[in-house]
């Protein structure tokens, strides 16, 4: 493995890096451990792994089968290096925790593979960050010299896993205990947390990549009739609003919907008004928000795992100063030049209004909101906090409460 160059301006330079992921690498839309680690990789040796997975779905789930087909093809990557240059490993384990004989299994088998790339990669006493609770049981046998967890979401009320509840806050309990810092990446998950050890861990937004849209227009994209109501990002079914949806297609026929991002098979829209374009690269989404008129957020508003979500595409939203239209997610209430509706007929008149009302003083205001909270500035912050900690300081570092 190539040595990362180390730096003496950045804060965090020449270190080992182990982050064990709630989520895959490629994940057609970057997630924060995504675009912290590709920037701290640039003075760290990174070795990212992707998601061991909080247990197998539901076999009811119509969504059982894809979700087999995507990680076993994931398998089959096992180790690359990304062109970021930190390496991506999908190890080979058994997604079931419920019972503590297949628990001791994946946890001889994770050591094993772990502990072989570690050492081939030349990874010695790394800082372990775990961003998934079923690490638990691995984290203690890698030499960790820190160990920090990063919570993204409610896990216990997840409904896409058949992981009992039970367990998951056994795990999480015992990570919390264990971890020099606990980064909670949204407000109210933060705000509820009693341990002492806190740290609030801001979601961020490549804001030159969104403020700056380029004047060509996918042909997809372009074929559909405007005004354009865009959703950027996996459409799940324990997300989404569909009843709402559907009322407003047909009550307003001349807005269209479109869709970009993955779809769940338990998702049954179609009208001639709704369109799903599928996944798009990254690198694309700008070319794509240039047709888009309001941005929206038809998120259902009684699921308590999306309640506690921060939802990066809503800073994307922003900085596109595009109008956003978005359910009443705790971490925006707040947020200027956010429209927050609480029925379909709030819903339909925002639209209303962001289509006829909306101004150039509001949408600069929605830039406002996050031109300096790029993820430079959040890479640059995180590796200031485990500097603080490895030099035994960590209660002195900031935020930490």
């Amino acid at each position: 493995m190539a040595a990362s160059v180390p730096s003496a301006d950045y804060p965090l330079s020449g270190e080992s890096i182990v982050c064990f992921a709630g989520e895959d690498w490629w994940y057609h839309h970057p997630h924060s451990k995504n675009h912290l680690l590709k920037r701290l990789a640039k003075h760290n040796r990174v070795l990212f792994v992707n998601s061991i997975t909080m247990g197998l779905p539901s076999i009811s789930s119509p969504d059982y089968f894809q979700k087999i087909r995507r990680k076993l093809r994931s398998y089959l990557r096992w180790l690359r290096k990304a062109p970021e240059g930190l390496w991506v490993m999908t190890p080979i384990n058994v997604p079931l925790y419920g019972s503590a004989a297949m628990r001791a299994l994946n946890r001889l088998l994770l050591v094993l593979q772990l502990r072989f790339v570690m050492f081939i990669l030349n990874l010695r006493h790394p800082i372990v960050w775990v961003a998934i609770p079923t690490a638990a049981d691995v984290v203690s046998s890698l030499g960790a010299k820190l160990l920090v967890y990063q919570v993204s979401d409610k896990y216990d009320v997840n409904e896409d896993s058949a992981l009992s509840r039970a367990v998951i806050r056994e795990m999480d309990s015992r990570l919390k205990k264990r971890a020099a810092v606990v980064m909670y990446s949204g407000h109210k998950l933060y705000e509820e947390a009693e341990i002492r050890h806190r740290y609030f861990l801001e979601q961020a937004v490549d804001y030159e990549r969104f403020a700056n849209l380029p004047s060509e227009t996918p042909a997809d994209i372009a074929a559909i009739p405007r005004p354009v109501l865009g959703y950027v990002g996996a459409v799940d079914w324990y997300t989404m609003d569909v009843p709402l949806i559907e009322h407003v297609a047909r009550r307003r026929p001349d807005w269209h919907w479109v869709f970009i991002g993955s779809k769940s098979n338990v998702v049954q829209l179609a009208a001639p008004n709704i369109h799903f374009l599928g996944p798009k690269p990254y690198s694309e989404l700008p070319r794509y928000y240039r047709h888009i008129d309001v941005c929206v957020l038809p998120w259902d508003q009684h699921n308590a795992f999306t309640s506690y979500g921060s939802a990066i595409k809503v800073r994307e939203y922003l900085a596109t100063g595009k109008p956003v239209v978005i359910s009443p997610l705790y971490e925006y209430l707040h947020t200027p030049g956010v429209r927050i509706y609480r029925s379909t007929e709030e819903f339909m008149a925002m639209v209303e209004e962001s289509l006829s009302a909306d101004t150039l003083s509001q949408r600069k205001e929605r830039q406002k909101a996050v031109r300096n909270c790029t993820w430079d500035v959040r890479a640059r912050e995180v590796a200031e906090l485990f500097r603080r900690l490895l030099e035994g300081r960590g209660s002195r570092a900031p935020g930490v409460s």
